[in-house]
Order: C-alpha cells, then structure tokens, then sequence
C-alpha cells in the first residue's frame, strides 16, 4: 500500500470500489483521481463506519458516500481556452490541399481546445486533498482516463501544436514539466502523487529543440538548461546505467528503465495485485510490482518485449533489459544539450556532451547493433552474471525479435544526421525494416506476436510511426523516403476513416484495417488523443495531402528567411522556381547554374517579426540536413540571387516612373 495517507486510502476506495460494483467497465484509475471534499481523517471515519455485507460495501452506501466526499475524478483540472489557439492559423498546413482533408484537419486542430486544461487552484491551495499535482501553466491531456498531462506523450503533443502555430502553449508544458524536475530531480510519467517513483522516455530536450528551431527563442534555452542538465545525472544514476564489457575488454555505459517502486501500481493497484496471485512469495510479488512499474516507466505498458514468456505479465523483466530506444534518446538528449550549451556560449560544457554522446554512440554500435539483422536491438542481461557491477556481453543475449523500437534509431537522421548511423548501412536497415513484417497495410506494427498487450501486434502507435517515418524521410536514399511518405498516407488514411467512422482520434490503431481502433491492454480503448492529433499534424504539414512526389515536382518552391542570412533581416521571401525542362533530379542548383530557370517569382513577402524561421512548409531539396532546412543556409546563393533580382526589379520599376 502507497505510504502517503490519501493515496493509500484511496487505494481502499478503489479495492472496495471493485468488490462493490464488480469488474465489468470498472476503471481503478478513477478511485485514485478522486479530489476529496473534506479533510482526510473525516472521509477515512465515514468509510470506515459504512455497513458491510460479507465485507462488501453495498452499491447504494457506496455510491453515497463517493457523492459526499468527493469531487468527480478530473473535476480539479479546469478547461483553459489556450491563448494562442485561431481556429484556422496564417500558414496551417499550406500543402493540405484536399478539401475535405483539409477540413478534417481544422476539426483536428479544434481539438486542442478540448484537451486544454489548467490546474485548479484548489490544489496549490490544499494539495493533501488531491492526488493531482500542481503545475504552473496550461496543459493539453492525452484524452479520457488520461486526465492528467504525461511525460513522453507531451513530445508528439508539442509537434501538432508547432503545426498549429501554437507556440505559446508548448512552450508552456514545457515549463510545467521543468517544475517537475525542479521539485523531484525528473520528469513524472504523468503529474500526480502516484508517479512520483517513476519517469518516462526522456524527450524533453526534443521538445525543447523543436520549439527552438521554429522560434529562436534563446531565452527558452537558458530557461530549460539546468532542467536537463539535471534529467541528464537522472538517467546516468547507479538506477538507470549499467556497464557492459564487450568482447574486445572495453567498458561501455548504457542506461535501462528502473522504477523505484515494489508495490502495486496505485493507478491499476486490483489489477496488479491479481496478477500477484499465482507468485508464491512476498519477495517475489515485490519483484513482479517493481518490474511492472519499471515497464510503466518505459511507455510500452505493456509489451512481449518486456517479458521471458509472452503470454505471463508476471515474467516481465524489464530492469534486465538495455533498451535500444532509450538509449537513442539519451544520445539526442546528449547532443541536444551540447547543441543548447554552444548557444549559450559555454563552449566547455558542448564539447563534454559530445564526448559523453560519442561514447553512448559507441556502446550503441558496440552492444545493440546487429549486423546479421541489419537492426539495433534490445539486450537482456544476465542477473547471475554481473561481476563488481560489470556485465560481460554475449552475443547470444540480444533480442533479435522484430519489433518497432529496432528501428527507432533511424529517427536521428531527421536530427543530428551521420551521428549515430554514419558507420551503418542504411542500405541494409531498409531492407531489413522492409523484409521485418513491421510494415502492414496502414502503418508499423508494435511488435509481430499478438499476446493481447496493446504494445504488441496488431495495434501500431503514433509516437512510432512518426519516429521511423521522420527518420526514412531524411535518410539519403529515394526509395527510404518514398517508403516513409507511403506509411505515413496510410496511417493518416486510417486516423481519418477511423475518425469519421467514430468521431473521434484514437490512442492507437489496428494497423491490419482501415479505420478500425487497436485494443488489448488493461483498459478499455481510449480517445481524445494528444499524441495522435500531434502526428496526424506533423506528417499532414511534413507530406502534405494529396500525395504529391516532392522529389520530381516541376514547380518547386524554396523557403527563406532573411533572419537567417547577413543579406536582409527585415524581410522574408517566398520563391517558386519554375524550371525549362521537367526536373530530372531533386537538387536545387547553386546560384551559378540558375539559368536551368526561366524565372524567379516572388511568392509573397512578410515582416519576420510576423513569422517564425518555420512559420512556412519548407520542401526539401537534395539531402539536408535539418539545420540547413530550418535556417536556409544551404540557400544563401540562392536568396542572394533572388534578393539582388528583387532589387533590380525595384529599380526598373523607378526608373520606369521616372520616365
């Protein structure tokens, strides 16, 4: 039982909640969100004197005594209309030019209002009433049981509000979940009492770069810094990293997830202690209830890939495991900082991190990659092997099932390309994705076993289709990027039947058929949802709809902004560049070579104090890196021609006035 006095109680609620009204639609998470009315000790006395048949509390007594002494489950969280929200943006996915898409795009968008909350005062004023946290700025929640704003989810949350041009309010869950790493040295899973023990994957920095990269804000950067310089020592904590010797003598740092909880999981606390049933021991009930939270701490609750023996929760043993894709996301969190630390002038600090990155990247190549496969994958530890806290690698350890984190590492590409996929064979990755059976007709499974757990098979998730789509779109090959626009189609095909089959955006989808939500998993199918409104946004603003192949487009356009460049800071310029001939190649030619094009026609021109360095899509040209593609800099000859022809053409049009 938890050790603090309402949770713990609640957890009373929540047991006898179960034997009162049955398991049939029954939600613990419900019990544990529930707001008090009064004070602890009078709430514990009425429970305590309600009458009990065969100890069970009649329905009716039950329920009367909820209504007494608690608010509705949510009710502390308030709606907060975001401040920034316009039903239909200036520039809101400009290459959506499907009507009908389009429009279901805006009903999309319209959702963040109905995700939008803010903490009640009434628990910064009595927090011991509320098993809610306080948080200082508005929030956008997953949706339904989800009340509450999440860890990881906020990351895919955050790219649909950059879509929607709503860069206030992702700045702003970002400042909510600094306040947690302020108050508790981490990240929660989610903002309540009961998370405190655990974290989830580590994508603050990624929120952070993404904000910075379409808004420059300097001053959000030293704001964040010392938050992740803190989540940072968290995830390299004697909890979190293990050291492996490879085969060659060299000791390698990786990281794992590890909950600091031997208890059930307050939240789903009947389910867990279920499940305890078959164990014989109390030590190994403990066990069990640390690595069910441990997995909790991974995002995939719950998986095959956590487990000895797929078809038995109790097997999972996920703090024996060294995850690919946390891994990968401690590397960006590594480089993001040595990017965040150069901004800021503190060359030292930037060159420490990308050492401390080069030798992740290392461990990754040395441990996780799998030649044979052409796949990074997970590895299993040996408890009974570690030897002074060092584990010896064995080749026979890797996980060389198929699931989607394998290739989650792809993702960097989009990021901080050649950094950590430089030595591999992109070559033989695709392939190896293409021949893995991952890719189903409307998007990337989970995993291939179908166990029933909602992160296995057939049911695919957002947060991993945008990851390995974002990573094919950017990697050198025509064929990885047209692989990665043809999931990415589907899977929006699939939100958008689904939507318009139910009228709601879905947590997550059976990727076998079009339209139809995934399942399985300890609680009903959810909606709402925060990350798979941010995706459907994020690919719709990437991709564009209908399907057009950028790579071959006779009208191309360029994005530039002046701010970028010594040439101009007060204007920005779009030009289409209409070439002679049908293209034959994707590369934008430098500026020696523009005679290939007839003309250049100034789109339309903006004040940048009106636009952000993305306020506009950007097609890509060639392989860029996303630097390049935010700030133009591979286009300065360009943007040079085109500014001195701009000026050119001002000074004929004087000319001819005069005359």
């Amino acid at each position: 039982m938890a050790t603090d006095p309402l949770l713990s109680f609640l957890q009373r609620v929540q047991s006898n909640a179960l034997r009162s009204m049955g398991p049939t639609n029954f939600d613990p998470k419900l019990y544990v969100d529930l707001p008090l009315k009064t004070d602890l000790p009078a709430a514990i006395s009425a429970f305590n004197s309600l009458p009990r048949q065969s100890g069970t509390i009649p329905i009716s007594e039950f329920n009367t005594f909820l209504t007494q002494f608690f608010e509705e489950a949510g009710s502390d969280l308030v709606y907060a209309k975001p401040v920034d929200f316009k039903p239909e943006p200036e520039g809101f996915l400009v290459e959506v030019e499907n009507e009908v898409v389009r429009r279901w795009a805006l009903e999309v968008h319209a959702i963040w209002k109905t995700l939008s909350r803010r903490v009640s005062d009434a628990v910064k004023i009595r927090p011991e009433r509320h098993t809610l946290l306080y948080l200082p700025g508005t929030v956008i929640v997953p949706g339904s049981r989800f009340r509450e704003v999440y860890y990881w989810d906020s990351y895919w949350v955050i790219r649909g509000l950059l879509a929607s041009k709503m860069y206030d309010t992702a700045k702003a869950i970002v400042f909510n979940l600094v306040s947690l790493i302020e108050s508790y040295g981490h990240v929660l899973n989610g903002a309540r009492t009961y998370y405190i023990n655990r974290s989830q994957p580590p994508l603050l920095s990624s929120m952070v770069m993404e904000i910075y990269t379409r808004t420059g804000d300097v001053e959000l950067v030293k704001r964040v810094l010392p938050a992740l310089l803190k989540e940072h020592s968290f995830w390299v904590s004697d909890i979190h990293q293990v050291t492996i010797q490879d085969q060659r003598g060299r000791k390698h740092c990786l990281s794992r997830y590890q909950a600091r909880w031997y208890q059930p999981r307050p939240e789903s606390a009947t389910i867990d202690e279920e499940l305890s049933l078959k164990l014989s021991t109390p030590s190994e009930k403990d066990s069990f209830y640390h690595e069910i939270a441990s997995t909790a701490e991974s995002g995939w609750d719950f998986s095959s890939r956590w487990m000895r023996n797929s078809s038995d929760l109790t097997t999972t043993a996920t703090t024996l495991i060294i995850p690919v894709d946390l891994n990968t996301f401690i590397f960006k969190l590594e480089r993001d900082i040595s990017t965040f630390t150069k901004i800021i002038g503190d060359n030292s600090t930037s060159q420490k991190f990308i050492e401390v990155s080069k030798s992740r990247k290392a461990a990754i190549r040395s441990l996780l990659w799998n030649p044979n496969l052409g796949q990074w994958v997970d590895y299993w530890l040996d408890e009974h092997d570690a030897h002074q806290g060092v584990y010896s690698w064995n080749p026979g350890s890797q996980n060389c099932k198929n699931f989607a984190s394998n290739f989650v590492p792809l993702w960097l590409l989009a990021h901080y390309k050649d950094q950590l996929t430089e030595e591999f064979d992109e070559e033989l990755i695709i392939n190896s994705l293409k021949k893995s059976g991952l890719i189903c007709e409307y998007g990337i499974a989970t995993s291939l076993s179908n166990t029933g757990q909602q992160w296995d098979f057939p049911n695919g998730w957002a947060p991993l289709q945008h990851m390995i789509i974002e990573g094919l779109a950017s990697a050198h090959s025509k064929e990885a990027r047209q692989l990665a626009e043809s999931i990415a189609i589907n899977w929006i095909k699939t939100n958008f039947v689904a939507y318009k089959k139910t009228g709601a955006i879905h947590e997550k989808c059976n990727v076998e058929s079009c339209g139809e939500y995934g399942g399985g998993g300890e609680y009903k199918p959810q909606t709402g949802f925060g990350w798979t409104n941010g995706v459907i946004l994020a690919l719709l603003e990437e991709f564009g709809w209908p399907h057009k192949d950028r790579y071959r487009s006779k009208d191309r356009y360029i994005a530039i902004n002046y701010q970028n460049s010594s040439v101009q800071k007060r204007t920005a310029i779009i030009y289409r560049l209409v070439p002679k001939e049908p293209a034959t190649d994707a590369t934008v030619p430098p500026s020696n070579q523009l005679s290939s094009f007839k003309y250049l026609i100034p789109f339309f021109l903006l004040p940048t104090s009106s636009m952000s360095p993305k306020h506009h899509s950007f097609r890509i040209f060639g392989n860029i890196t996303r630097e390049e593609r935010v700030t133009g800099k591979k286009y300065v000859d360009i943007l040079i021609f085109a500014f001195e022809l701009e000026k050119e053409k001002k000074r004929n049009n004087k000319n001819n006035r005069r005359n």
